[in-house]
């Protein structure tokens, strides 16, 4: 395989990354390319790539609050900005490490909804999003329209599960329109691998555009989506995922997978009979 071909794979498996699990995607090609500098600095523009993507959020030095990383808030020089914090700040995209802040000034024709949006989302997010939650809005394409955006991380790799909650919506304030899409990526490894990704999106056309009704709409339809998901969780667990296999054998004891496996190794190297796989 060339070293252009090991970049491409290395970098789909980079953008593949289940949410807090790409340190541990860079670690593997690291040792699978036994550290190839022509490799690695190969991937980096994928690494940038999924960070934008999928809305990391990272704290500045000294900081408290999540901040996001995004198409939205780019600047220059590879560097970001943050309208709540009115700093920009540059980003290790490799480390996923937030450097270097500096006073930033927000210049917007749409300043005040920016500023009223910030106000008024702060409520919902920390409602309903309680584990390391993140918010921003952002004046985009020329300051025509402006960008609402919602990260909601909850990592467990302890319990073999992490997962991300995404919400992106712009408003063009001329035609008071709201469009957006809601991303759920769940990765659970415990003894298997399964990932739910969802996406489900949003067009609504506002009477107003004020930031209370923009707000209010959007907490409505994260509300319904999320009750969505409940249900289908739930018909999931009662059917499909409860056929798939006899939840207790016919004697209905618990099968010791370790005890069978252990015995069917011992009855192959004592000359036993042959066991089908």
């Amino acid at each position: 395989m060339s070293v252009a071909e090991t970049i491409e794979t290395a970098s789909s498996f980079v953008l593949d990354a289940p949410p807090g699990e790409l340190q541990d995607v860079i670690a593997d090609i690291k040792t699978l390319v036994n550290n190839d500098p022509a490799v690695l600095d190969g991937v980096k523009p994928a690494v940038e790539k999924y960070n934008k993507e999928q809305l990391i959020t990272t704290k500045l030095p000294g900081a408290s609050e999540h901040v996001i990383i995004s198409e939205y808030n780019c600047l220059p020089g590879g560097r970001f900005f943050d309208v709540g914090s009115r700093s920009s700040f540059g980003f290790d995209h490799v480390k996923q490490r937030a450097s270097n802040p500096q006073s930033w000034v927000l210049e917007s024709g749409n300043a005040e909804l920016i500023k009223a949006l910030l106000r008024d989302v702060a409520p919902h997010v920390k409602e309903h999003y309680p584990s390391s939650p993140a918010f921003g809005v952002y004046p985009v394409r020329d300051d025509a329209v402006i960008a609402v955006v919602v990260v909601g991380n909850k990592y467990s790799p302890s319990n073999y599960w992490n997962g991300r909650w995404r919400s992106t919506y712009t408003y063009t304030p001329s035609s008071t329109e709201l469009t957006g899409t809601i991303q759920v990526d769940v990765h659970y490894y415990e003894d298997g691998n399964v990932r739910l990704l969802t996406t489900k999106p949003v067009q609504v056309s506002l009477n107003s555009g004020t930031s209370a009704e923009i707000v209010k709409t959007i907490a409505s339809h994260e509300k319904k989506y999320q009750e969505e998901l409940n249900r289908a969780f739930g018909a999931l667990s009662e059917g499909a995922f409860k056929n798939l296999r006899r939840q207790l054998p016919i004697n209905r004891q618990k099968i010791d997978w370790e005890k069978i496996g252990n015995y069917r190794l011992g009855q192959e190297i004592g000359g036993g009979r042959s066991v089908t796989r």
